[in-house]
């Protein structure tokens, strides 16, 4: 999952002259492959005016793989989408189509909820 976007942790003050701020490197997320990932694929219309969107979860490795892989869902089921808080979100009742190209890519995935 991609970090979080939070600065210094909530650390306001240090009295400790020598207090160093840990490195953001060290959070950096490894790459895993296709066949070791359990994706989720929802379906979810709340907070979104009624709409349909498919929400794909569980996902594990950086921020750029898994934009490229959201691209490639765009393009295959000819809609938009985004990533937003460590999940990739298709527009639409797009599981069937994301669960054949997924398989295609090598991943693992089930159906889950609605």
């Amino acid at each position: 999952m991609p970090k979080k976007n939070k600065p210094n942790s909530g650390l306001v003050f240090s009295t400790n002259p020598d207090f160093k701020l840990p490195d953001d490197d060290q959070e950096e997320v490894e790459h895993v492959a296709p066949q070791q990932q359990n994706l989720r694929i929802w379906l979810e219309k709340n907070h979104r005016g009624g709409k349909e969107v498919s929400v794909i979860r569980d996902y594990m490795g950086t921020l750029e793989e898994m934009e490229k892989l959201c691209r490639e869902l765009k393009t295959k089921c000819g809609t938009g989408g985004s990533v937003k808080d460590g999940e990739i979100i298709i527009q639409g009742d797009q599981r069937k189509k994301i669960g054949e190209i997924l398989t295609k890519l090598g991943y693992r995935f089930k159906m889950a909820g609605g």
